[in-house]
Parts: structure tokens; C-alpha cells; sequence
């Protein structure tokens, strides 16, 4: 136990490290979080308007709320590319020093500019930009537009390559001026980006790299054996004190939210349409890892249940609390360091399969039609049951879940029951050495 425990410490805690602390990785985690907001409230929109109760549905459409629901819709969920691009380069511009606000901006810009106009016939004819591209779809554009935005950017002002104004000017004045030089640069190097993807007839931005990076990220995050790998390297990094899903959600969130807004798309156009993808940011949260990294939510609950029961250990009476209540919320911190989970031999296996059978568990479900796919994204820290019907939009999601929770029960129980002894052994030897000395 001491060898693997130093092997982990010494050799893999520092690896895993340097991944968690990547500043493109970071930026990318940054970026769609701060996008998250209008995802959630465009989910809640969605839910209102969609909710599966005829009665409900034929009024909305009678009174014309339908259409203003989705016109909320598309103002929130539809612009999650378009805050990506802006968040990326405003994160990794931050961790470079510079001027985030002002590398947001030309992110911004620069992804307006890359993406393909749409024009109207008329009288007045009008160009705009599809809702589509500035949404899910637009999620890969946004986070290499702000990559590469944010590095250039900070490569001219770190180099001290710009306009610089005197001391008396006032600092947000002195900034756009500063932003002048590296700006026409970055413009003018999306400008050549697109002119050239137009003129040799490649297509745009957008196509390509959804060839290129969509295709091998779908075949890894939009399939069961990718998604179950997946599900294994979370675990790992989680045992060793890394919080996977910031790495692994880092790459394969555009994936996922994408195959997700697929989905919605087709739900919206007709709600009896079988939907295109079954692995998405819901199916993960709310069905993989139910309760949080781990699966832990089922570990809780058996911790809950034993604390309860004569003879268990004083750290699972004093540890049940602490962690059952933020567990419901699918918070598993308190578990995962005050356990703890992290490091601990005698809990990887379930913290590993639990995961990993839930993952096949669901993706059967739905694959049969058992269980409706996913099309809603509830606030992660949406309870379980709550959240598997808000996600699927039907009770099946709900029943699923309870399914779930019940197996990873049924596995973490003799594996804690096991510590529990264990650490209920060790108490009473401490116990009984202690009286010894007092009556010595």
C-alpha cells in the first residue's frame, strides 16, 4: 500500500498537475463556463416550451407564448459559441497578464467575421448571421478563434509592440489604444483565414473544423466505448486529487453541448423526431456521474445508511453529514478529500466501475428507446430524479436514474462496509491503547 500510495504521489500527482494547470486548457473550461449562465436559462426556456402535456403545449401555441419563448431561446442557448469566443481569449489572456477585456473583444470580433453571412431577397435586401453558428455549432470556431486571439495578442504586449499613451490618460483609454497594433493584426489575419478558405473553395471555418476536430472528438465523446475510456481517465485524475472533469470537459465539452443543441434542434422542429445523439453534457452529468465524479452519490447514501447502524466507525458517523446533503446537490468534495476518496486503494474499483456501468446502463436505455435522449440541461447541481426528468423531458429519465443510484449502492456498499470495519477496528485499538496509558 505505502510503494502505490509514494507511486502515486511521486510520479503521477505531478503529471496529472501540469495537465490541470494548462492554460489552454483552463481557457477553454473558462470560456464555456462563462456561457453557462444562458445555457441553463435557455435549458429552463426550452423546458417551459416543450414540456410534454398537450393541454399545455396547444395554449402556448394558441396565445403566441410559443414563439416568444423561442425567441428567449435562441437569445440564450443560441449564443454559446459567441460568449465562448469572448470568455476563451478573455481567460488566456488574463493568465498571460495582459488586457483580457480587450483580447475578448477581438475574439468577438474576429468569430463574427469568420462565420458566414446569410442574405435576404427584397426590396431591402439584409445580411445576417445564422443562429445556429453563433450556438452550439459555433463552439469549436469560438474556442480556436480565441486560442489563437488571445495568444497573438499577448505575444505583441508582452513583447511591448503597441501604442503607448502617456501616464495622465486614463487607464481603459490607454488600453484601446495599446489593443490598436496586435487588433489589426489578428483582424486582418482572420480576414486572410476566410478569403482563402473562400477562394480555393475549402469551405468555411466552420466546416472545416468540424471535419477536422468534430469527426475524431465525436468518435470519442459520441460513442459508448470513447465515452466509457472517457469515463476511466476522469476517475483516474479524480483518484490522484485532479478534478478530471475540468480536463476532460475542457476538450470534450464542445462535443458534447453540440451534439446536445443537435438535439434540441430537432425536438424543437417535431417533438415525435427520434434525436441524433444519445452521449451529451446531460447524459453525462446527470446519468454518468450521478452525484458527482465517481458516481459517488450511491457511496453517500451507503455511508448514510451505515452511520445509522450499531457498531459502525466514528468517521462514518461524523463524515455522513457532511457529505450526503452536498451529494444530493452532486457536490462530492467533502467525499472525494474528506473520506477520503482521493488516494484511498480500498474505494477505486467501484469509484472507477460505478461510472463506467452506468454509462453502459444509460446509453442502452436510450439506445432501445427505453429512455428518452437527452435535450435539456439542468443546473448541474440539479437532485438526481429532478434532473433525469428536466433532461429527458419525460418520467423514463427519472426511473432511470433511481435505477442507477440503486446499483452504485449496491456496488460501493461492500467496499465501504469493508473500510467501515476497518476503521472501526482501528478506533478501538487507538480506544484501548488510550485506556492503557490512563491506567498505567
Amino acid at each position: 500500500m505505502g510503494k502505490v500510495d509514494q507511486f502515486l504521489e511521486t510520479k503521477m500527482m505531478p503529471i496529472a498537475s501540469k495537465i490541470g494547470s494548462n492554460k489552454v486548457l483552463t481557457s477553454i473550461r473558462d470560456g464555456i463556463a462563462l456561457a453557462m449562465p444562458l445555457i441553463i436559462i435557455g435549458a429552463l426556456l426550452l423546458t417551459i416550451n416543450n414540456l410534454a402535456i398537450d393541454p399545455w403545449l396547444n395554449w402556448l401555441e394558441k396565445t403566441g407564448i410559443s414563439e416568444y419563448l423561442n425567441i428567449g431561446i435562441n437569445g440564450t442557448f443560441g449564443l454559446m459559441g459567441l460568449i465562448t469566443s469572448f470568455g476563451v481569449a478573455y481567460s488566456l489572456a488574463n493568465q498571460h497578464k495582459v488586457d483580457g477585456v480587450s483580447a475578448g473583444l477581438l475574439s468577438l470580433a474576429s468569430f463574427i467575421l469568420v462565420t458566414p453571412t446569410i442574405s435576404t431577397a427584397g426590396k431591402e435586401p439584409q445580411t445576417g448571421i445564422p443562429v445556429a453558428l453563433m450556438g452550439s455549432q459555433g463552439l469549436f470556431v469560438a474556442i480556436v478563434v480565441g486560442i489563437f486571439t488571445a495568444l497573438i495578442f499577448q505575444w505583441f504586449i508582452n513583447r511591448n509592440i503597441q501604442i503607448k499613451m502617456p501616464d495622465t490618460v486614463p487607464p481603459a483609454v490607454s488600453r484601446s489604444f495599446s489593443a490598436i497594433i496586435p487588433g489589426f493584426v489578428i483582424v486582418a489575419l482572420w480576414i486572410i483565414v476566410y478569403v482563402v478558405l473562400k477562394e480555393f473553395n475549402i469551405g468555411n471555418i466552420h466546416e472545416v473544423l468540424t471535419k477536422v476536430l468534430g469527426g475524431p472528438l465525436g468518435l470519442m465523446g459520441g460513442t459508448l466505448f470513447g465515452t466509457i475510456i472517457l469515463v476511466g481517465l476522469n476517475s483516474a485524475l479524480w483518484f490522484v486529487g485532479i478534478h478530471g472533469q475540468n480536463i476532460i470537459n475542457s476538450v470534450m465539452l464542445p462535443t458534447w453541448l453540440k451534439n446536445l443543441g443537435e438535439n434540441t434542434a430537432a425536438y424543437q422542429k417535431d417533438h415525435s423526431a427520434d434525436l441524433p445523439h444519445i452521449v451529451t453534457q446531460p447524459f453525462m452529468e446527470n446519468f454518468v456521474y450521478i452525484g458527482g465524479g465517481g458516481a459517488t452519490l450511491g457511496l453517500v447514501i451507503v455511508i448514510a445508511i451505515l452511520a445509522l447502524k450499531k457498531g459502525s466507525s466514528k468517521q462514518t458517523k461524523v463524515i455522513s453529514p457532511l457529505t450526503l446533503t452536498p451529494g444530493l446537490f452532486n457536490i462530492n468534495e467533502p467525499a472525494m478529500f474528506g473520506l477520503p476518496i482521493v488516494l484511498n486503494i480500498r474505494l477505486i474499483a467501484p469509484f472507477i466501475i460505478a461510472p463506467m456501468l452506468n454509462a453502459v446502463i444509460s446509453y442502452y436505455a436510450m439506445a432501445t428507446g427505453l429512455v428518452h435522449l437527452t435535450m435539456n440541461l439542468p443546473a448541474w447541481t440539479t437532485p438526481p430524479i429532478i434532473s433525469g426528468f428536466l433532461s429527458t423531458n419525460h418520467i423514463s429519465g427519472s426511473i432511470l436514474q433511481i435505477v442507477l443510484i440503486i446499483i452504485d449502492m449496491a456496488l460501493y456498499y461492500p467496499f465501504y462496509k469493508a473500510m467501515d470495519k476497518y476503521n472501526a477496528q482501528l478506533e478501538h485499538e487507538a480506544e484501548s491503547n488510550e485506556n492503557a496509558k490512563v491506567a498505567e
